[in-house]
């Protein structure tokens, strides 16, 4: 947690960096996450350590529960695709060997889990610093609350 406080940058560049890198992490680009969460940030004037970081979502033990969240999302929005692949069907082809009708669902089902994730880290993480300033700069008035 104080590594997240004292990342540079206002309150707004940091939470873009940390949702940039999070929407990042929701896709399946194996190895490409943080190139492109460090992009985004560039793009949307965030911090680029936290989006680093942020990309830390899908990782080894995320995996299979997010990417099949993804795709069932995905599924749900354009209808029942092939279904998702074995194991065995993984590790002999890999993800985008599968096909179209797998691809698009998966990387809708990202999108819209990307973005909701992105909204939602970013925001809460904007608030909690903004709350931390708060609560510092009272302690520096002596408990006084600013609105006094």
């Amino acid at each position: 947690m104080l590594w997240l406080w004292r990342q540079e940058g206002s309150h707004g560049q940091r939470a873009r960096g940390l949702a940039a890198g999070v929407f990042c992490g929701c896709f399946p680009f194996f190895g490409l996450q943080t190139i492109l969460g460090i992009g985004l940030a560039s793009l949307v004037r965030g911090n680029h350590l936290l989006a680093a970081a942020g990309t830390w979502i899908s990782n080894p033990f995320t995996y299979v529960p997010l990417y099949w969240f993804n795709y069932q999302l995905g599924s749900w929005l354009l209808g029942p695709g092939q279904g998702w692949p074995s194991a065995q069907a993984l590790q002999q082809e890999g993800l985008w060997q599968l096909g179209w009708s797998f691809s698009s669902r998966i990387l809708l089902g990202s999108t819209i889990s990307g973005v909701v994730c992105a909204v939602a880290i970013g925001g809460v993480y904007w608030q909690w610093l903004e709350r931390e300033q708060q609560r510092a700069l009272a302690a520096a008035h002596g408990g006084l609350h600013l609105d006094d």
